[in-house]
């Protein structure tokens, strides 16, 4: 009877073990971590190879590079490889999602690039050693959940927006108020 007990014990706690080291996502493929929205895919030097990783989308999406197709999110089996090519270390890439039931286009990178003014991307660095997850969201408005189109890439990293977009921003801003300023005092 002991023993009968202790195997019952045993396979429990490899049960609770394995369950543990499963990932918390909701979803059976990976979704780049909170916080990464907006961020630039820039490449670190040598050949980039993409793979899918996986949706949950309804929509038919699928994903380039500047005009070459990658990837859709129906068609293609969850692991599938693509080498992209060489580039340069510093060379930004821009993915673009393509929603095939409404016709949307999104961005990796700032809100700006895409049409309703959100971060459709999340891109999280070192998921794997030496590979970042893009994770994209497919629907003009959210509900931003970026389950809609997952991939990572070898040598990449996730970067914050160049600082000179930040720069013109804050002048076209400090531009706007000294107008707006002085065109109040001369009306007085």
């Amino acid at each position: 009877m002991f023993q009968v007990l202790f195997h019952v014990f045993a396979r429990l706690a490899t049960v609770v073990i394995v369950a543990g080291a499963v990932s918390t996502s909701a979803f059976a493929f990976p979704i780049a971590a909170p916080g990464t929205e907006g961020l630039l895919v820039i490449a670190t030097g040598g050949e980039i190879k993409a793979t899918y990783q996986g949706n949950s989308a309804a929509y038919s999406n699928d994903l380039y590079l500047d005009s070459t197709f990658i990837f859709n999110n129906h068609a293609t089996p969850v692991g599938t490889e693509v080498s992209l090519g060489t580039f340069s270390a510093g060379t930004e890439l821009i993915f673009r999602l393509h929603v095939n039931n409404t016709g949307d286009d999104f961005f990796t990178g700032p809100a700006s690039r895409n049409p309703d003014g959100h971060a459709h991307a999340r891109v999280e660095s070192g998921w794997l050693p030496n590979t970042t997850l893009v994770s994209f969201e497919d629907l003009n408005g959210g509900p931003f959940d970026y389950n809609d189109l997952s991939f990572s890439f070898t040598n990449t990293i996730a970067a914050v927006p160049e600082p000179e977009t930040y720069a013109m921003l804050l002048t076209g801003l400090g531009l706007l108020g000294f107008a707006t300023r002085r065109k109040k005092v001369s009306v007085m």
